[in-house]
C-alpha cells in the first residue's frame, strides 16, 4: 500500500471502523439482486421480483436520509442498532414469507421494512471527517480509499448474492446480506472512541440538510448519474445476451468497476489544486462524454475497453461530490447530507434501469446505450445550472454553543491538498 494510504490507517481505530464499514456495506450491492434471485428461483415470477426490488430501492431512498438525520442528532450507536434490528428482522421474515408462499402483499410490506437499512458508507466517512478534520490531504486520501472500497463492494456483492442463491438455496443471498449488515453495524457501533459527537436535539433539529441549495444541486446530479449507472448495467447484460455470451456481462461490468478502482486509488495519491466545484463539473462532463463510445461498440471486447475508460471518471467525481457536500451542508446535518447523495443515486439507478429495459425491449440493446448517454447529458445540464450555487459556499450553521466560528472557505477546500485548515466528508452508491 502506498505511503499516503498507510499513513491514514495508522490513526487509532481507523482500520477497525473502515473494515466494519466494508462488512456492513455489503448489503448495498447484495440485498436487491439477492431478493430478485430468491423470488425468481422460488416462484419463477420475474415481474414480482423486479417489483420487490424497486420497492426496496424506494423504501431505502425514503428512510435512509431520515435514519442519518437521527444519527446526526443522537449519535451512531443509539440510532444504528435499532434501525438495523428492524431491517434484519424484516429480512428474516421476508425469507420466511417467500419460502412459505405467503400472500404477495406481505412480501411488499416486509421489503419496506428491509429499507430501514442504514447508510454505512456515510457513517464511516463521518468518522474519517472527525478524525482528519484539520488535515485536508489525509481526508482526501481517506475518501478516495472509501471510494475504492465502494467499488470492491459492487464487484463482490452481486457475485456472492447470485452465486449463493442459485448454487446453494434461494434464500442464501439475502440471508448473508442480513448477516453482514448485523455484524458490520455491531462492530462499528462498538467502537465508541471514533464515533463523531452528535449535534444533539438543540443543534440537530433545525430542519433537513436539503435546505442547502448546493446539496439540492448535488442530489439532482446524483439522480442523473445513478440513471447512467443503472441503465449501463441493464443494457450491458442485454448486449451480451444478444451476442450469445450473457455470462460474460458480469466480467465486462467488473472491468468498468476496475477502471473506477484504479482511478480512485491514484486520485487518493494526488493533491488536487483549485476549486472543488470546478473539478466536480469537469468530472461530470467527462463521465457524460465517456458514454459516447458505447454507442459505437460492436463486440464485448470493444465494450470492455470503452467501459474501462468510462470507469476512470467515476471515483474521482464521487470523491469530489462528497467534498462539496461537506462544504455546503451544516456540520450538524453532515451524515444526512451525505446520505441524500446516495439516495439520489439509488433513485436514479431505479429510473435508469427501468428506462433502459423499456428501450431494449422496444429497439434492442445497441439502441439501449442511448439511455446512459441521455442520462449523462442531463447530469451535465444540471451541473452547469447549479455550478454557481456550489461555488458560493455559505458559512456553516448549527455549531455547538461555545465553539469558535468556522473559518470562511475561499478557493481551497477539504480536498485541495493545501495546508489551510478546514473540514471534510464524503460518500458514493452506495
Amino acid at each position: 500500500m502506498s505511503s499516503p494510504y498507510r499513513a491514514i490507517f495508522t490513526a487509532p481505530g481507523a482500520k477497525s471502523f473502515s473494515a466494519a464499514g466494508l462488512l456492513g456495506r455489503m448489503p448495498l450491492s447484495m440485498m436487491g439482486i439477492g431478493i430478485v434471485t430468491m423470488v425468481s428461483e422460488i416462484t419463477g415470477e420475474y415481474g414480482l421480483a423486479g417489483a420487490l426490488s424497486a420497492t426496496l430501492a424506494l423504501a431505502t431512498a425514503a428512510m435512509g436520509p431520515q435514519v442519518s438525520r437521527l444519527v446526526d442528532r443522537y449519535g451512531q450507536r443509539r440510532v444504528l442498532r435499532p434501525a438495523t434490528l428492524i431491517a434484519v428482522a424484516a429480512t428474516a421474515l421476508l425469507l420466511l414469507a417467500a419460502q412459505l408462499r405467503w400472500p404477495q402483499w406481505t412480501l411488499f410490506v416486509l421489503v419496506i421494512g428491509v429499507g430501514a437499512v442504514p447508510s454505512l458508507g456515510a457513517m464511516v466517512r463521518a468518522r474519517w471527517a472527525a478524525l482528519y478534520r484539520d488535515s485536508p490531504g489525509d481526508l482526501h486520501t481517506a475518501y478516495s480509499a472509501e471510494s475504492v472500497i465502494d467499488e470492491v463492494v459492487f464487484i463482490v456483492g452481486p457475485v456472492l448474492a447470485i452465486g449463493l442463491s442459485t448454487g446453494w438455496f434461494p434464500e442464501a443471498g439475502p440471508l448473508l446480506a442480513g448477516v453482514f449488515l448485523l455484524l458490520g453495524v455491531l462492530w462499528l457501533t462498538a467502537q465508541r472512541a471514533t464515533e463523531p459527537t452528535p449535534a444533539g436535539a438543540a443543534h440537530g433539529g433545525g430542519g433537513s440538510a436539503l435546505r442547502s441549495a448546493g446539496l439540492r444541486v448535488l442530489v439532482g446530479a446524483s439522480v442523473a448519474m445513478g440513471a447512467l449507472f443503472g441503465s449501463t448495467e441493464v443494457v450491458t447484460v442485454a448486449f451480451a445476451e444478444e451476442l450469445g455470451h450473457k455470462a460474460l456481462s458480469s466480467v465486462v461490468l467488473a472491468v468498468w468497476a476496475l477502471g473506477s478502482c484504479i482511478a480512485g486509488t491514484v486520485f487518493g495519491l494526488l493533491h488536487p489544486k483549485g476549486e472543488p466545484a470546478r473539478r466536480w463539473l469537469v468530472g461530470v462532463c467527462v463521465m457524460a462524454v465517456s458514454m459516447i463510445p458505447l454507442q459505437l461498440v460492436g463486440n464485448l471486447w470493444s465494450l470492455a475497453v470503452a467501459l474501462f475508460f468510462a470507469g476512470l471518471a467515476i471515483a474521482p467525481t464521487m470523491v469530489t461530490t462528497m467534498a462539496l457536500v461537506e462544504r455546503n451542508v451544516p456540520r450538524a446535518n453532515l451524515t444526512e447530507g451525505m446520505t441524500w447523495t446516495s439516495t439520489g443515486m439509488a433513485v436514479g439507478v431505479a429510473l435508469g434501469s427501468s428506462a433502459a429495459g423499456a428501450v431494449v425491449d422496444a429497439a434492442g440493446a445497441g439502441t439501449g446505450y442511448a439511455v446512459p448517454g441521455v442520462a449523462g447529458a442531463l447530469a451535465v445540464v444540471g451541473a452547469f445550472l447549479g455550478y454557481r450555487r456550489l461555488r458560493s459556499v455559505p458559512e456553516r450553521v448549527s455549531r455547538p454553543a461555545g465553539t469558535s466560528v468556522p473559518r470562511p472557505r475561499g478557493g481551497s477546500g477539504a480536498h485541495d491538498g493545501n495546508t489551510s485548515k478546514g473540514t471534510g466528508k464524503d460518500e458514493r452508491v452506495a
